[in-house]
């Protein structure tokens, strides 16, 4: 058991790392959110709650940055300009 349990905390560990070889903005985030999903899984079956309440936390941002992005006419952050 504890070689599948390590085995869901590597496949999430190349799927994060590799969300960084995406060129597009919307699949990194799509592919951050999945590996966050797969840290959940990892943290229940630990029993780890701060890598639980992180990557939910991830795994929401990711997935909402990306439908955003998705839709056509969503402005852009922009962050304020002043000085």
């Amino acid at each position: 058991m504890s070689s599948l349990v390590e085995l869901v905390g590597w496949a999430a560990t190349g799927v994060f790392a590799g969300s960084y070889l995406c060129r597009e903005p919307q699949t990194l985030r799509k592919v951050q959110a999945f590996a966050a999903i797969l840290w959940i899984g990892y943290g229940a079956v630990i029993h780890s709650f701060p890598i639980i309440v992180s990557n939910v936390i991830v795994a929401t941002l990711a997935s909402l940055s990306a439908f955003r992005a998705g839709r056509p006419n969503a402005p852009a952050y922009q962050p304020s300009q002043e000085t």
